[in-house]
């Protein structure tokens, strides 16, 4: 689980003292990732995880070379997204630009 975080620039980062044995953080630019470890993963239909990919194009190429699905979408605001599906079947939105705060 954590390659699919690391392929999109996230680092991992030490969790505080109390949670450390059942959760695994990681950080990229003031963004977290909480990983919370259970026994059986659970995904939601249709919520996901949307952050934005700087470098838009290699971040696509490292998730994919990292064995990960990758499908672009359409357009939206006039910047990129792709959704990846991560290890635990997670879908998780990749955007070349946020969107605009008027949107």
């Amino acid at each position: 689980m954590v390659e699919f975080w690391e392929a999109i620039g996230f680092k991992r980062v030490d969790a505080p003292g109390p949670l450390r044995d059942y959760v695994t953080w990681l950080e990229r630019e003031g963004t977290q990732i909480h990983l919370i470890h259970s026994e059986e993963a659970t995904v939601p239909p249709l919520g996901h995880a949307a952050v934005v990919a700087p470098g838009f194009d290699s971040v696509v190429a490292r998730v994919r070379a990292a064995g990960f699905d990758v499908e672009d979408h359409r357009e939206l605001w006039g910047a990129r997204r792709s959704f990846a599906i991560g290890p635990a079947g997670h879908r998780v939105e990749l955007m070349e630009e946020p969107p605009p705060r008027s949107a």
